[in-house]
């Protein structure tokens, strides 16, 4: 058996983690599988003679763990100011309650809102008469 450890910056949530397990452990020769969004590392044991390292990122890859993550990027304008575009945020700052108020408004465009791997599109249901 063999180590292999990776960083996956992507693997954000505790959502990423069950992908990447059940995603890993679909994969013949993979003994165990350990990760951890906490510290966005991946690690795991694996037959040398069933499964190549080149074959564990072929497969991260596949499902999108691997590379940059693109995130949207923020205008920093005001909601007023933001013309007509119909992606923007507005925070807001209440004294008397000691609250902070987000709000960000984004145009439906038949993608995930957030680049999230492993996880698809989303869609609308079709509805059938």
């Amino acid at each position: 058996m063999k180590t292999f450890q990776i960083e996956l910056p992507k693997m954000f949530g505790d959502h990423h983690v069950i992908a990447v397990r059940r995603i890993m452990l679909e994969l013949p020769g993979i003994d165990e599988v350990y990760a951890s969004s906490s510290f966005q590392t991946l690690q795991l044991n694996y037959d040398q003679e069933k499964l190549s390292e080149e074959q564990i990122l072929a497969k991260l890859e596949e499902a999108g763990y691997l590379g940059e993550m693109n995130t949207p990027q923020e205008s920093n304008l005001p909601a007023s100011e933001n013309g007509d575009k119909k992606d923007f945020r507005h925070t807001a700052a209440f004294e008397n309650t000691r609250q902070v108020s987000f709000h960000r408004d984004l145009a439906f465009t038949g993608r995930a809102l957030w680049p999230c791997p492993g996880m698809g599109v989303i869609t609308k249901e079709k509805v059938e008469d």
